[in-house]
């Protein structure tokens, strides 16, 4: 095993944590490592394929997991520079200020975080300025209180959800714009980086026009010659100095070699998932179930919403290329009789043919599968989970990782599926059909072979939660942990309930704030 080399600061991770983090140090002038396991996505004519990437799964790490039951589990994550920000569908939500706090659910308490809204309100801001957010303020009627509008104006409508949006308003609902991290220019679309086109959301972009880590956080950062990046690097394990509370070395694996790695400060940005692996995989005589877990809660307490993919067909064609431009937050914290949260209403990207020959629904009679991608609107519904114990990250015998996972708190989700059938079944009279234009709603398994809530771990938290009490909590407020004086993690590791809507921005703007305090403290 060779050394090779002490750094001021190594991140282990290039996405919406890590790389957002290593952009926010970046003007230190310390010098900064980024290590990330996977490599470039390979800029190719298949970034944009949907058999290549949703059918075939190309880019997919092919790597196995396992479900509390032995049985294997195919991870739909992806291990490139930037994360799975560079496929994810660019919606960047803040949080609500109610998340932040206590709220009782139909299915238990969501508990309230260490830091308020008012708290990270300034790095959400910030974030936004960062992954230039589209959106327009005052439409959500959910969204919290905001000190400076948004970067830029929303992404408008396409005909079909310009007409949807203005249903839902003549229902007396407040339709909104999604706020979107795309570098889209619709006053001068000649000089526009993005094109909305239809292969955004799930897919990489070849235009690098999408607000992804890489594109917008890692690859500005590496511009300062005091931050380097190392590709193909997987941190088996982090060791610890004879008191146990400072890491000495990562143990990097790197084409086929193993080599030993040192910093003042280590951070950890793997993903919920696999940080919390990584910590369980560096157990030593100091640390016996783990690093930093004298709490037992590493692992613990996993996250991943309640999801669910619906398309709504009608027999008028939907001709819309983008479609991610629309929400609805109308139920986030209930309904007229139903004082629990029920969640967020929002879209997934237009659905073809290829792609739900991935994960297909029931077909429609009369339908084929391209002829119902041709004629539906595809609404993404995200509800809230609650923190349990015993959903977790463990790791087996060969430090394989086992996601064991139940999901709860599934009545409010249910009521919101309703509530959009509802809905759909009161839209305008269409001029060719009249009130039967709409032909019902069918569910769609979005992710192959498995349920969304376990092989799709897009929204992974808190496996690592942030508190003040190190019985309780793995991390302190500033995400270091509480039994390790040199060791941060800054993902979605740290999140204490995980609220309804995309994590990603509260990933960023908490990267961006923990960087503050970091900046501070390596002057």
């Amino acid at each position: 095993m060779t050394a090779n080399g002490h750094y001021d600061v190594i991140i282990i991770g290039s996405g919406a944590g890590g790389g957002t983090l290593a952009h926010k140090l970046a003007p230190t002038g310390k010098k900064i490592l980024i290590l990330e396991r996977g490599g470039y996505v390979p800029r190719e004519k298949d970034n944009w394929d949907p058999r290549a990437v949703n059918l075939e799964g190309k880019y997919q790490t092919k790597e196995k997991w396992h479900d509390a039951a032995g049985n294997e589990l195919h991870p739909h994550t992806n291990y490139y520079v930037g994360g799975n920000t560079k496929f994810f569908g660019a919606a960047l939500f803040r949080l609500r200020k109610e998340d932040f706090g206590e709220i009782k659910h139909h299915g238990g308490v969501s508990p309230a975080w260490p830091i308020t809204y008012d708290d990270l309100e300034p790095y959400y801001t910030e974030a936004e300025e960062l992954y230039h957010v589209h959106g327009n303020p005052g439409e959500d009627p959910t969204e919290p209180r905001r000190s400076a509008p948004y970067p830029h104006a929303a992404v408008s409508h396409e005909p079909r959800l310009q007409q949807l949006s203005d249903d839902f308003e003549r229902l007396g609902l407040r339709p909104f714009h999604t706020p979107l991290g795309v570098m889209l220019d619709e006053k001068l679309p000649q000089l526009s980086k993005c094109i909305r086109c239809g292969t955004c959301d799930g897919f990489p972009c070849l235009l690098s026009a999408k607000s992804d880590a890489q594109v917008c956080a890692v690859d500005p950062a590496l511009q300062s010659p005091n931050v380097s990046l190392m590709t193909d690097a997987y941190v088996e394990k982090l060791t610890t100095d004879e008191s146990g509370r400072t890491v000495s070395n990562l143990v990097v694996r790197r084409q086929g070699q193993r080599q030993r790695l040192s910093a003042d400060i280590v951070v950890i940005s793997c993903g919920a998932i696999n940080s919390a692996a990584l910590l369980l995989r560096s157990a030593n005589d100091k640390h016996p179930r783990g690093l930093a877990n004298s709490s037992d809660m590493v692992g613990r307490h996993y996250m991943g919403h309640v999801n669910s993919v619906l398309m709504a067909l009608s027999k008028c064609p939907n001709p819309t290329i983008f479609q991610k431009s629309l929400s609805l937050n109308d139920f986030y914290f209930g309904a007229n009789g139903w004082n629990f949260p029920m969640g967020h209403i929002s879209f997934v990207g237009k659905l073809d043919g290829e792609t739900l020959r991935g994960g297909a629904p029931a077909i429609a009679p009369g339908w084929t599968l391209d002829l119902m991608a041709k004629h539906s609107l595809d609404f993404w519904l995200t509800s809230e989970d609650l923190p349990d114990p015993n959903n977790r990250v463990t790791i087996d015998s060969e430090n394989g990782i086992v996601l064991s996972y139940a999901p709860n708190n599934q009545e409010g989700h249910k009521r919101l599926i309703v509530k959009l059938k509802e809905l759909m079944q009161q839209q305008s009279k269409c001029s060719v059909h009249g009130h039967n234009c709409h032909e019902g709603l069918f569910a769609r398994n979005l992710f192959i072979g498995q349920q969304i809530p376990l092989a799709g771990v897009a929204h992974q938290v808190g496996t690592a939660r942030f508190g003040k009490d190190p019985r309780t909590s793995v991390l302190d407020t500033n995400c270091k942990a509480h039994d390790l004086d040199n060791l941060y993690v800054v993902d979605g590791s740290f999140f204490v309930s995980s609220g309804a809507v995309n994590p990603a921005l509260t990933i960023m703007a908490n990267a961006l704030r923990v960087g503050e305090h970091l900046s501070e403290r390596l002057k």
